[in-house]
């Protein structure tokens, strides 16, 4: 028998958050281990992406105490930030640096905070042996900042096989529109609520999955803008994982107004579900979404949003085709174990 094949995840928290992200950087480590490896999550504390000096003093800890050649994968929301901590490690472990989205492409930064975050990102990169990011377009955000592309993959995030159950819908009752995203401004609520102003005419309910914790004055701020719609608003917060597949199963359409992503697992996720989704061609989203599952209309734009879904919520034979769409589309959408082999090759890859 072979000995076990190791590798240790530098996370900027617990794996266990329900976001992409972190969801992204459990679902590979649980399937790694599924495979045969064993794998080490190592939490980080602080404030990533703006830690201080006790935050990067206890990253530095976690890496001075692992053995020379061992393989560390490095989410890029706390590895962006650690260039000076990384580099007297550089040459004796073994580098892989995991990038959902560059950081400085985060909506509402100043252009100062852009900046330093650029600079300190690719700093950080640059002494990554293998950079792995979620899509093309992010390979190509990722490029632009100086990394060359025979250094970067792309492997997107894997899906899970459902059973793609719907409720009945009441006769007469408000068709449900589920939108499952941390309320910042990148996720682009606000526009999805004014849109939604102007179809008031029309028979819907929205519901809001996401934490409302993350960014509070944003979530203030979309709770006043969302006053006129009355009790149509429903905020959920962030749910666990095991509570997702009902709110899939309760929704009539699916919509991601973000302004931009590095992939967009909901949109997927959705797709799985046989869900019709509305969703942005921000980022990666102008790929994710596969052909006839859904609408896509330009980020940020009001209008086309609104006109995207006056479509959808009035039209239920194009609901039903945009629905068969992603039925056809969910069977050929890849799973966790099929990316984790991926995945583990560039670990096997690496060298000391």
């Amino acid at each position: 028998m072979s000995a076990p094949r190791h590798c240790h995840f530098l996370l900027p928290g617990d794996w266990h958050t329900p976001t992409g992200g972190y969801t992204y950087d459990r679902r590979l480590g649980l399937a790694l281990r599924e495979a045969g490896w064993c794998v080490t999550p190592h939490v980080l504390t602080g404030a990533w992406p703006w830690p201080d000096e006790s935050d990067l003093d206890d990253a530095a800890a976690h890496i001075a105490a692992l053995p020379d050649g061992t393989r560390v994968v490095a989410d890029g929301l706390a590895f962006a930030c650690l260039a000076a901590v990384v580099r007297p490690h550089a040459q004796r472990l073994r580098w892989l640096a995991l990038v959902h989205h560059p950081l400085h492409l985060e909506t509402g930064l100043t252009e100062a905070e852009r900046q330093e975050l650029r600079s300190a990102e690719s700093a950080a990169l640059a002494l990554a042996q293998q950079v792995v990011v979620t899509s093309r377009s992010t390979l190509a955000d990722v490029a632009a900042m100086g990394v060359p592309a025979a250094r970067i993959a792309v492997v997107e995030p894997g899906t899970d096989a459902v059973a793609q159950v719907r409720r009945l819908r009441q006769a007469g009752a408000p068709l449900r529109l589920l939108c499952v995203a941390t309320l910042t401004p990148r996720k682009g609520h606000a526009v999805l609520l004014q849109a939604l102003a102007g179809l008031l005419h029309l028979p819907w309910e929205l519901h809001l999955v996401g934490s409302t914790e993350r960014d509070p004055a944003t979530s203030a701020g979309l709770r006043t803008l969302a006053e006129p719609l009355g009790t149509r608003v429903h905020w959920h917060g962030e749910v666990p994982g095991t509570a997702l597949p009902a709110h899939y199963a309760s929704a009539d359409v699916f919509v991601l107004p973000s302004l931009y992503e590095g992939y967009g697992m909901v949109v997927a996720e959705a797709v799985a579900q046989g869900l019709p989704v509305v969703t942005t061609d921000g980022g990666a989203l102008a790929h994710t979404l596969p052909s006839g599952a859904g609408l896509q209309v330009r980020a940020g734009n009001v209008a086309a949003l609104q006109g995207a879904l006056a479509q959808v919520l009035g039209d239920a034979a194009l609901r039903e085709r945009l629905a068969e769409g992603a039925r056809t589309a969910a069977a050929a959408l890849p799973g966790w174990p099929q990316q984790a082999a991926r995945f583990a090759a560039l670990l096997e890859a690496l060298h000391a």
